[in-house]
């Protein structure tokens, strides 16, 4: 297993639509625990593969108090969304040292290929839901800050730029 890096935003991968997974390989087992490991070294709630470079369908989400427990996700896709919201402050690590505000369904189901090659529905929930939204969010091209209004959404980016700048 090896932490790899984040790729910066703007890198094209995480403005572009990922690929979907046909089948669980051996390969793609292989991505997964490098970004279980990346996410852990983070700390993070979840990561996508676009997030490191690889643009496949691929997720991983672990919102646990004691870690552990990460849920891997080829292909997933929300099925149905709660009418109830919740805020919660977003990051991305390709966006470092830059967060906001947003508001998100506070539970789905999604679908998604599991490791064992089966096609799986899960319910989520508060911190859970966020993150997954979250990655499939990245797996589309989108990112946290396309949620925020267009002025909200330029402050952010020209912080980052600025702490950017500074390194």
């Amino acid at each position: 297993m090896t932490v790899k890096a984040c790729v910066p935003y703007p890198h094209s991968c995480l403005r572009t639509a990922a690929a979907p997974v046909s089948q669980i390989t051996d390969e793609v087992r292989a991505i997964w625990r490098d970004m279980v490991e990346t996410m852990d070294a983070m700390p993070g709630y979840g990561l996508a593969a676009v997030q490191i470079g690889i643009a496949l369908q691929l997720a991983v989400v672990d919102c646990s108090d004691q870690r552990g427990q990460a849920i891997l996700m080829a292909n997933p896709t929300v099925l149905h969304a709660s009418g109830l919201f919740r805020e919660h402050e977003e990051a991305s690590p390709n966006l470092p040292g830059v967060s906001a505000v947003v508001l998100r369904p506070r539970a789905v189901t999604v679908r998604f290929l599991n490791a064992e090659n089966q096609i799986e529905e899960r319910d989520f929930v508060n911190l859970w839901a966020t993150s997954v939204q979250h990655q499939i969010d990245h797996l589309s091209g989108k990112m946290y800050f396309d949620h925020l209004s267009a002025v909200k959404r330029k402050m952010l980016l020209a912080r980052a730029e600025k702490l950017r700048k500074r390194q």
